[in-house]
């Protein structure tokens, strides 16, 4: 069964969405050990080690910097792209904490 239904179906975690189903447009995007990974395609007896969603990054109080900046930003549109694109700018930026313009 692939951690995506797992984590929506048995746990009730709604931050992954199902989108492709192939592993390639972000939808379905947790960490897994600090790393990025698709859910979607993820085998559940494969999983090495912790599991951190959407909601997992800070709270509704006190959110992720991140989850802050793309709420004070307005940046969510349909809602259903902004899981996977907070979840790769987290690990993105714990590789490049001073990224350049470039």
């Amino acid at each position: 069964m692939p951690l995506l239904y797992s984590l929506r179906n048995e746990l009730g975690l709604r931050g992954p969405r199902f989108g492709c189903g192939l592993g390639q447009c972000g939808a379905c995007t947790v960490h897994i050990d600090g790393l990025s990974a698709r859910s979607c395609v993820y085998p559940i007896g494969a999983v090495p080690g912790k599991v951190v969603t959407l909601e997992g990054l800070g709270s509704p109080e006190n959110p992720h910097p991140v989850r802050r900046a793309f709420i004070e930003a307005q940046a969510v549109q349909s809602g259903y792209c902004i899981n996977g694109m907070i979840m790769e700018a987290v690990v993105f930026l714990k590789r490049t904490p001073k990224p350049s313009e470039e």
